[in-house]
């Protein structure tokens, strides 16, 4: 069981368990709107969805407060799952059916999702909000770092000894990575702007996992568990993303919006998805310089 365990403490399996739990975590959150819908039915899945949110919110406190590192990032990770689904995704829902926003698709059927309509018009409120972060001198972000080093646009030097919140850094960009991605699929699907079939989509397929596959790469060489996680997460969406999009163009079954017809499949998944999150908690986290000394002796 210990030699097992060390296997999960090098690369690039630290890397790649990270990326697959937030990978599948992000089907899984689609199953669970989908029950949602399905169990509590339109009298109380707003009622459901609103505690989904407080259960995000409680973990999201927990979080903060734990001083652990695995945990407070995995707790942060899976409070921004649970407020995303909870409160901004069935907030679009509830809005949607509130004004009866509607769509005539070009073959003439209704869009079954106009959800997805009111979500389109968040896009001034990300972009806005995108400035905070982009300019922000604490950030960590090697995208955003990236910019401000090469384009001369940052802010100033970080603050010595700022200390960080890693719970809510996981969970805020847990939340904002899933709407820049969400926002950016949604132009693209839509016929009046782009259309999945554009020449523009596909561009952007391409290049999309052409990056998913760099960063993929990156992350198999993390030793740390938790910069392996806050890596994994955009890793992971943006990959996703990819996903999203072949099954869009029909190339493949959407399985997680159906739980009745894939209950074993996706009981199997849940469970793999536990034991993957149960092993990385555990790892410790000076695992790394410990193994890195066994080596140095035995060479």
């Amino acid at each position: 069981m210990v030699s097992l365990r060390r296997l999960f403490y090098k690369p690039p399996l630290v890397g790649l368990l990270a990326f697959i739990v937030v990978f599948i975590t992000q089907g899984l959150g689609h199953t669970l709107m989908v029950l949602v819908e399905q169990f509590f039915g339109s009298g109380y899945q707003y009622q459901a969805a609103f505690i989904l949110g407080l259960i995000g919110a409680l973990l999201l406190f927990i979080g903060m407060k734990n001083e652990n590192e695995v945990p407070a990032t995995w707790l942060g990770y899976f409070a921004g799952f649970c407020l995303w689904t909870g409160w901004i995704e069935f907030s679009f829902v509830f809005y949607a059916e509130y004004l009866n926003v509607e769509q005539i698709l070009p073959d003439g059927r209704l869009n079954p999702y106009p959800e997805y309509l009111v979500m389109q018009s968040s896009i001034g409120v990300l972009m806005v909000s995108l400035l905070y972060f982009f300019f922000n001198r604490e950030t960590k972000c090697n995208f955003f770092r990236w910019f401000q080093r090469n384009l001369k646009l940052s802010t100033g030097r970080p603050t010595a000894g700022y200390k960080r919140n890693y719970a809510a850094i996981t969970a805020m960009e847990t939340v904002y990575v899933i709407w820049f991605f969400y926002i950016v699929l949604l132009l693209l699907y839509e016929d009046a702007f782009v259309g999945d079939q554009h020449p523009l989509t596909y561009i952007f397929f391409f290049l999309n996992t052409v990056w998913a596959l760099f960063l993929m790469f990156r992350l198999s060489k993390f030793w740390n568990v938790t910069r392996a996680i806050r890596y994994a997460i955009p890793t992971a969406i943006i990959a996703y993303s990819s996903y999203e999009i072949i099954g869009r163009w029909g190339l493949l079954v959407e399985f997680w919006v159906y739980p009745k017809e894939y209950l074993s499949e996706l009981l199997m998944i849940f469970g793999a998805i536990s034991l993957g999150i149960l092993i990385a908690v555990i790892t410790p986290e000076g695992e790394k310089q410990r193994l890195s000394e066994e080596q140095r002796q035995q060479d």
